[in-house]
């Protein structure tokens, strides 16, 4: 059952939602890391790295939107889009990584692979927990409140009137 816009719960603090994430996020890319694994046996591994972030994406952005960042219901279309776009950038780090360790290392053993791809999620994942609760997953601020980003936008340009002196920045 969806909550409804008014009953939205409060959104966690940033300690509790990073926590949160890692536990959603985490599970989610210890899982895919398996399953990057195992299908990387059957066919490329740069194919299965991207069939597994696509599907581990979908999964973690409704387990973002529903329980890490507390908007109490299912994630939106343009979140999905958003947080596809931060899945994208932590592909690529992990892909990089995974050529960097072929490069570096004849033959890695199934292990080192481990390490090195764990390594590289966690580093994006980091990276990502910062683009969702403060990009996809922010709230939006209240009609009162005002930041000086939004004043000058909102005051006219008129002959004869410094609007940069009104509102300098800080």
């Amino acid at each position: 059952m969806e909550t409804a816009p008014s009953q939205q719960q409060t959104a966690p603090g940033a300690f509790s939602a990073f926590a949160r994430f890692v536990l959603c996020g985490g599970g989610v890319g210890v899982l895919s890391s398996f399953a990057v694994a195992g299908l990387g046996s059957w066919i490329p591994w740069a194919v299965a790295n991207a069939l597994v972030t696509v599907v581990s994406t979908v999964l973690a952005t409704e387990l973002h939107a529903r329980f890490t960042f507390g908007s109490g219901g299912r994630a939106t279309a343009r979140q999905h889009m958003q947080s596809a776009g931060s899945a994208a950038a932590a592909y690529v780090v992990t892909c990089l990584a995974m050529v960097a360790l072929q490069a570096l290392v004849a033959a890695p053993g199934a292990v080192l692979e481990q390490v090195v791809y764990l390594s590289a999620s966690a580093l994006a994942g980091v990276a990502r927990f910062v683009v969702l609760r403060l990009v996809v997953f922010a709230r939006k601020r209240s009609q009162g409140q005002v930041t000086t980003a939004t004043v000058p936008a909102a005051l006219p340009a008129r002959a004869g009137v410094d609007t940069a002196a009104l509102c300098p920045a800080a």
